[in-house]
């Protein structure tokens, strides 16, 4: 099918992310302070949206304590600088089993929780804007599965939508997609729905274009959609989507580097990701801007 490139642009920054990466950078932020201020520098490179994973402040450890989301979330809404906030609400869905001959019971690691414990953040710190990892899937490591079965999906999504904050779709496979719309069918989520293509996570969707073009065209033509890829291709594919007609996402969450030997910090990536959009010809859009597009609602957190 031919393409039609995105003229109207919005990044997301993806600020921390969960994975064990808090050794590896030293730009990686740890504490609620380092995150904000991590994503508020995002903001002014040109991050319309940021998207907020919490670590333990001492071992940066992915963390799920609603305190350390509360803070974020007052960080960046006291500052001086706007930008639309996205919690991810994909934390408390993690199986580790015990290998192959004893798979049961599950090992250190492994993390299950209810649906409205894993929504207790959002609910108190109420963003624009939360994540829905709308399937179950197989990662990189050996007896790790992220779990998010259907009713808990079709649970945690119910509750999005009576909060009034608009779920991200994370789409790892084409598959996710297909339940995506069955949840906007059956009245779960609301039509338009915001999609996050997750391209080159193992195993998921791999990063090849014929992928891409595949999952893009399993996205309704009236929902908005953004792609990202890992690492070294986290540049490529913001060319990629920007020219199969959506937005980009870049970050510490999905790759460390701005070039060999160079390690990253979050401006830095969105930097390089407007200098990359702005010379396709497109522009780079804000935030009230995207809130007028999606239907979102800034607001503060629940008075306590």
């Amino acid at each position: 099918m031919p393409l039609t490139m995105n003229r109207e642009v919005f990044i997301t920054c993806a600020v921390t992310g969960s994975g064990g990466t808090q050794d590896r950078s030293p730009h990686v932020p740890r504490s609620p302070a380092q995150i904000a201020e991590s994503a508020i520098a995002a903001a002014k490179a040109g991050a319309a949206i940021v998207h907020c994973h919490v670590r333990d402040p001492e071992t940066g450890k992915p963390s799920r304590d609603p305190k350390y989301y509360r803070e974020v979330t007052e960080r960046i809404r006291d500052s001086a600088t706007d930008v639309v906030l996205n919690l991810t609400a994909g934390m408390g869905g993690d199986i580790v089993f015990g290998g192959v001959e004893s798979p049961l019971p599950p090992i250190k690691g492994t993390d299950m929780v209810g649906a409205t414990e894993r929504m207790e953040h959002v609910a108190d710190c109420l963003p624009e804007i939360c994540t829905l990892d709308c399937g179950t899937m197989n990662f990189a490591e050996a007896d790790y599965v992220m779990t998010n079965t259907p009713g808990m999906l079709r649970a945690m999504g119910g509750m999005m939508t009576a909060l009034g904050v608009c779920p991200e779709i994370e789409a790892f496979d084409t598959g996710h997609l297909w339940f995506a719309k069955e949840l906007v069918k059956e009245g779960v989520l609301k039509s338009p729905a915001l999609v996050q293509l997750c391209m080159g996570v193992p195993w998921g969707a791999p990063n090849d274009l014929n992928t891409l073009m595949a999952m893009v065209n399993n996205v309704p033509s009236d929902w908005n959609w953004s792609a990202f890829s890992l690492g070294r291709d986290q540049m490529a594919y913001v060319a990629a989507a920007v020219l199969a007609g959506g937005n980009v996402r870049v970050g510490l969450e999905d790759n460390l580097w701005l070039g060999k030997g160079q390690l990253a910090t979050n401006a830095q990536l969105v930097e390089r990701a407007v200098t990359i959009i702005e010379n396709m010809g497109a522009r780079v859009i804000g935030p009230d801007e995207v809130r007028a597009r999606l239907g979102l609602t800034k607001r503060a957190p629940k008075a306590r």
